[in-house]
């Protein structure tokens, strides 16, 4: 650690407090609002289908859903790393601090998984659970046969129940996922010593980047897993999520130039410094990859995509890498919002720099390591609840 002080030490610039000169919220907290944006992202797609009944996305439904737990059992990680003592971190639901809004992620976190992802989970899945418990044996057989709970009623009142109470938990789940969200930007949004933070907007801005990332998650892997197990993609489906993808992104950059021409236009106290932060310091990040690379280029690829000028075996190649750029520039914003608003001094006069080690509990592998275990968890999901598998398929659409 003290080599790592010392190299940002090498690298101050003008006149800063001695307790600016370490960036105290590593890679690991902009990973932290990264993930959680990807989980909201997810429920909003699985939202599409069960509320605002866009059939065409049906075949996304249940692979949203179970995106968003794995990266849901997933998001108090980074937390968890950077702060270190996990043995700790239950204390929070045992000793509430109500007024703390860094303490009601876990609040919400917790109503968010145990009260609406694993409710509507459990009773979208019951019916297949309890055939795959009668079909199979083994481990397999075994563990659906928990999973039931001891329920092995799926006659078609129940099953109708079980489709009402998806529904109420749907509708439940759409505004908690937006609060999971939302409240990461209150947090910086809320900080006034630091211009590049204070804005109201920042949490509107953090949600739909949100959906931005989610939709664009859901549809890479979508395509992905298409293709593994070879099967064709839905045209329908996929155009119709790459359609959701441009309209969030043109409502998300809408907000974040509106939130930097009233940074510019207002001139306030500290303009000057994010001027230089934006051009120098952060350039490559926010103009480059996150402006440029990560927005303007998936923009203007989903728009060539939809009108109509190439054939849908090309359009799935355009998909594959806008949502790429996508997942990349909705990073790059939460690394330029984190590390950024660090650089910049609260004397408005300097800068430090953030370093960040390639090994260590603050370190790239670790980052990597957090970003990658979701997609293993997702794997397990998949394996055990095949999102696209519905036995007695033709039951299930008399029953509805």
């Amino acid at each position: 650690m003290s080599e790592i002080l010392w190299g940002a030490l090498q690298h101050v610039q003008g006149y800063i407090y001695p307790n600016e000169v370490e960036v105290n919220w590593s890679v690991l907290i902009a990973l932290y609002p990264y993930i959680t944006g990807l989980v909201a992202g997810a429920f909003i797609v699985a939202s599409l289908e069960r509320i605002f009944k866009v059939e065409a996305v049906k075949p996304t439904y249940r692979l949203a859903l179970l995106t968003a737990l794995a990266f849901l059992l997933c998001a108090p990680l980074p937390l968890v790393a950077h702060l270190g003592h996990p043995e700790r971190a239950l204390e929070i639901m045992m000793t509430p601090h109500l007024t703390s809004a860094m303490a009601g992620f876990g609040f919400v976190y917790a109503w968010y998984l145990m009260a609406v992802l694993l409710i509507e989970l459990y009773f979208d899945y019951r019916r297949d659970i309890v055939m795959w418990a009668q079909e199979k044996t083994g481990l397999k057989g075994m563990i659906y046969r928990i999973l039931t709970l001891g329920d092995y009623d799926i006659s078609e009142k129940a099953v109708r129940s079980d489709n009402k109470i998806v529904n109420i938990v749907t509708v439940i789940g759409l505004p908690s996922a937006a609060f999971l969200h939302g409240y990461v930007g209150f947090i910086f949004g809320s900080v006034k010593a630091n211009p590049w933070w204070n804005s109201p907007l920042m949490p509107i801005i953090f949600l739909f980047s949100a959906m931005v990332s989610g939709i664009a998650l859901v549809l890479l892997i979508y395509i992905v897993s298409s293709y593994i197990r070879g099967v064709e993609l839905d045209r329908a489906c996929t155009d119709t999520l790459a359609n959701y993808l441009l309209y969030s992104y043109l409502l998300d950059l809408s907000l974040e130039f509106m939130e930097l021409a009233h940074l510019f236009y207002t001139q306030e106290e500290g303009i000057d410094a994010i001027r230089y932060l934006i051009s120098e310091k952060i350039f490559w990040t926010f103009v480059v990859i996150q402006i440029f690379l990560g927005t303007l280029v998936p923009i203007f690829l989903l728009l060539f995509a939809r009108t109509g000028l190439v054939k849908f075996s090309i359009r799935k190649y355009i998909y594959i890498f806008a949502t790429v750029l996508t997942l990349i520039g909705v990073f790059a914003m939460r690394w330029n919002v984190v590390i950024g608003g660090q650089i910049l001094s609260k004397t408005y006069m300097g800068y430090t720099t953030y370093i960040m080690p390639l090994f260590g509990p603050e370190s790239v592998l670790l980052a990597v390591g957090i970003w990658i275990l979701p997609f293993i968890i997702l794997a397990v999901l998949i394996k055990l609840l095949p999102p696209w598998e519905h036995p007695h398929e033709w039951e299930r659409a008399e029953l509805e």
